[in-house]
Order: C-alpha cells, then structure tokens, then sequence
C-alpha cells in the first residue's frame, strides 16, 4: 500500500485534484482539512487530498517512485507542497 499526501492553501484546488485521481482509479481519494505544526486557527489550516493506493506493494520500486514523481509535479503546478509519508490519518 502506498500512502501520499498532496497539501494546498485553496479548498477548490484540493477538491479539483481529487476528483482528477478519483476519475483515475486510485484506492481511496479524499480532501482533508491540514493542521500545520503552531497553527490553532482553524481558518489557518491548509486543504490536503490524501490518496491511497493498494496496488503498490513496494516503496522502494520503480510504479512507487513514479507516483512519488508525479504527486510533486502536480503540488508544483498547483502551487502546493508534498508529503510522499504520511502515515495513517
């Protein structure tokens, strides 16, 4: 299983981005609201789209690491910024 987050200050970028890779097929899409570390306002918090995918067993091989690659062009694109780890939220 492979677990990324994908982190944008706008919520209509987030959920935009999500319904993109839900149309794709990925294992489980959805937007989060993020906490950055000092922030208590809510209204401070980021919007994130946390994608799941089970189909990829190994981290370390090459389909991870392309999905890696391509969850940083699109944060770039969009203006956001990546979390390849996330751990389970």
């Amino acid at each position: 299983m492979s677990e990324h987050l994908l982190v944008f200050p706008a919520k209509d970028v987030a959920e935009e981005l999500a319904a993109e890779l839900s149309d794709e097929g990925f294992t489980e899409v959805r937007v989060v609201r993020e906490a950055l570390a000092g922030e208590d306002d809510v209204e401070d918090h980021e919007w994130a789209v946390y994608v799941r995918e089970e189909n990829v067993v190994d981290e370390s091989r090459p389909v991870a690491q392309g999905l890696r690659d391509r969850f940083e062009a699109l944060v770039e694109e969009r203006g956001g910024w990546y979390d390849p780890d996330p751990g389970v939220r």
